[in-house]
């Protein structure tokens, strides 16, 4: 099952393995695409991945999160973005943009803005920004909107709204973010009223037959957080709204999450992996909108188990392909071992530093060999 094609409306997808959205610090200036980049995505289609999420790209400047992010939010990025989808188009991938926004957890010392999110400062619990207005919500409405235009522009294949990890529009789905006490705010409708607008706002801005996906926490793993049956209720919405793939994913950037988005775990065997098997299976329950699943998954039987046994329809990785982009042609060669990502999240490192992303422990044994 896992080499099996995929059809998401005008997508095609040569098999069911997606690399999940990560951040590679390698932009330019303003966000802007660089050859570096170019040729990640390239070696990725190369390596046999079905369809590339690109790294998170910020759809309005006060919304940067990182250094030498890659940025969708002005017209001019797009002649870059296009020679990035032109290069996997031309192995055979596809690759969809995900489009996101940092809230209050915004990279102000790099953009030089000031951070917005759903609430008041919060020093505690580890956020601090200006309360968003009605006026500002609906501003970055459009810009979610305008961004996806852009994608659509570009030539993406498909579009991702980034709804989890404790970025933006996870913030405003977040009773621990979200203590608002307007139609934006209190009970989950209102909380994810933000979100189901900018779903709406995309799908005018793009055309019938352009997918539109969604990434969302299976819980945020922190105190008075996002839950899993919140997520449920959610991801009802959100097929309500007319998505056509929900990635689900879990914890937060927030120092107090009991797990991170990136965990720093040991894969001692197969019994290790899939961190949200169990929301999947709630998942499945209740929604018929594909779900893709990322989260700890290393082996090729457990992909091919999830699969059979309809735990979700599509397989994702993100850090597996950092060490190993072409990890899909050796499976599908007949090597099936397990990738060799240790989980040790060291691919970071150079990045804060102005690197960009690689493995570490890939980089060393080259070296020494």
């Amino acid at each position: 099952m896992l080499f099996d094609n995929r059809l998401f409306k005008s997508m095609h997808m040569r098999n069911r393995i997606v690399r999940s959205a990560t951040w590679e610090g390698m932009a330019g200036g303003y966000g802007t695409c660089t050859p570096e980049l170019v040729e990640m995505m390239r070696d990725l289609a190369v390596g046999g991945v079905g369809l590339i999420i690109s790294g998170h790209m910020y759809v309005s400047s006060e919304g940067q999160a990182s250094l030498k992010q890659l940025g969708i939010h002005r017209d001019d990025l797009v002649t870059g973005l296009s020679g990035m989808v032109k290069a996997v188009h031309e192995e055979g991938g596809a690759i969809a943009a995900q489009l996101a926004h940092g809230g209050c957890h915004g990279a102000f010392r790099i953009s030089g803005l000031e951070t917005i999110g759903p609430s008041v400062p919060d020093e505690v619990n580890g956020f601090s920004c200006r309360e968003m207005t009605y006026e500002d919500i609906q501003k970055t409405v459009r810009s979610f909107g305008d961004a996806a235009r852009r994608a659509e522009n570009a030539g993406f294949d498909a579009v991702q709204i980034h709804a989890a990890h404790g970025y933006l529009l996870s913030q405003f789905l977040s009773p621990y973010y979200n203590k608002r006490n307007d139609i934006y705010g209190g009970d989950l409708a209102n909380r994810a009223r933000f979100l189901i607008e900018v779903v709406k706002t995309v799908k005018i801005n793009t055309s019938d037959d352009f997918p539109v996906l969604v990434k969302i926490n299976s819980e945020d793993y922190l105190e008075g957080g996002f839950s899993v049956d919140e997520m449920i209720m959610v991801s009802k919405m959100l097929q309500e709204a007319g998505v056509d793939a929900v990635e689900m994913s879990g914890g937060t950037v927030n120092e107090g999450s009991r797990y991170k988005f990136s965990r720093t775990l040991t894969r001692e065997s197969e019994d290790d992996e899939v961190y949200y098997r169990d929301a999947a299976k709630r998942y499945k329950e209740f929604c018929n909108v594909p779900l893709i699943l990322v989260g700890g998954i290393r082996s090729y039987n457990v992909s091919e188990e999830l699969l059979s046994s309809g735990t979700c329809d599509l397989i994702a990785m993100s850090r597996p392909f950092i060490r190993e982009p072409h990890l899909i042609n050796r499976w599908g060669s007949g090597d099936t071992r397990p990738a060799r990502c240790i989980s040790c999240n060291a691919c970071f490192r150079p990045a804060r530093q102005g690197k960009g992303l690689y493995c570490v422990v890939e980089d060393c044994l080259r070296k020494k060999g």
